[in-house]
């Protein structure tokens, strides 16, 4: 099987010559420009040949042409850091503009895509990473957010208005540019931030949109669902192919979830400490119990988030290696 008749077999729930797998990471400083991005993306498609490509923008790429400052400061996933807000006060959502994404910070993402895909010549699915408008809010405002959509929800909704147009825009953009879907993620979606009633006024209405919008247009998307203790059971009815959590840390389990939701479950390996620290024996090991849960059915082998770059090469070769053991 190629990259795709494994991952349309999979999600019909049919056999694959063996599991599809799948791992993304930042490239920190290097996703600062569009042609170095680029660049790396395909350097880790051509050296592990993954069955799906989850394109890595930074993290912040969605606040900055409002005005958000990011920095980096070396970590262990390579992710950037919000050091100055978009967003200052409640009245400043009211005021958001909404932008063009062929230009700034959002333009150059799609460009980035762009030349990767060109590239790859759609060998193998690739989903540009959008964050849901909630997520975004909060990339703009910070904790104070969450005071904010409760004492001003009236304001944070115009302001999310403006950001699912922006977004619906740019994942348009990233379908011409060469996208099959998104990787659409949402960090609010868990009980640990929100009520299941805040998340249905403040991000699932305006989550649907995007799906709407993107409805005949996108040929393979996935939902992340960041964080513990997440509304899986909210969201597990997105029109979505595909769903990503941190499996190993909060519920459902893979097994649990086959049965909550119709498409592909995307998980087993947990991506911080074990993929980091752990003995190779021991990857394999989560990856031969993922295949158990699942049967080797409608799974794709991957990390509950993006993995670490810290993670050694000889970890990431026993994900891949174990998974590709012949079912």
């Amino acid at each position: 099987m190629d990259h795709w008749s494994r991952i349309e077999a999979a999600l019909a729930g049919q056999p694959t010559d063996r599991v599809p797998v799948a791992l993304w990471r930042h490239f920190p400083v290097d996703d600062q420009d569009a042609g170095k991005l680029a660049t790396r993306t395909l350097e880790w498609q051509r050296k592990w040949d993954f069955d799906l490509v989850k394109f890595m923008p930074s993290g912040t790429y969605s606040v900055e042409d409002w005005g958000a400052q990011s920095v980096y400061e070396p970590n262990f996933n390579g992710a950037r850091t919000i050091a100055v807000a978009g967003v200052q006060r409640a009245a400043d959502w009211r005021r958001l503009a909404r932008l063009d994404p062929k230009k700034g910070v959002l333009g150059a993402q799609n460009e980035a895509l762009a030349r990767a895909a060109k590239e790859m010549g759609g060998a193998v699915p690739i989903l540009q990473t959008v964050f849901s408008p909630l997520t975004t809010a909060r990339k703009l405002a910070g904790e104070a957010l969450l005071e904010q959509l409760r004492s001003e929800p009236d304001a944070v909704e115009a302001g999310l208005r403006t950001i699912t147009d922006t977004s619906i825009d740019f994942s348009l953009a990233a379908l011409a540019a060469g996208a099959h879907g998104l990787f659409f993620a949402t960090q609010l979606a868990t009980a640990d931030v929100l009520t299941v009633s805040e998340y249905q006024r403040f991000g699932k209405k305006f989550d649907l949109e995007v799906f709407s919008a993107l409805k005949g247009k996108a040929k393979l998307n996935m939902l992340h669902l960041h964080g513990e203790h997440v509304m899986f059971d909210l969201l597990a009815g997105y029109p979505v192919q595909m769903i990503n959590w941190h499996d190993r840390l909060t519920a459902p389990s893979l097994e649990i979830a086959l049965h909550k939701f119709k498409g592909i479950v995307v998980g087993g390996v947990e991506e911080r400490e074990l993929l980091v620290s752990g003995s190779g024996q021991a990857v394999r090991a989560q990856v031969r119990d993922a295949i158990a849960q699942t049967g080797g059915r409608r799974l794709v082998v991957g990390p509950g988030c993006v993995a670490a770059i810290a993670a050694p090469e000889r970890n990431i070769r026993a994900v891949v290696e174990e998974a590709r053991i012949p079912i």
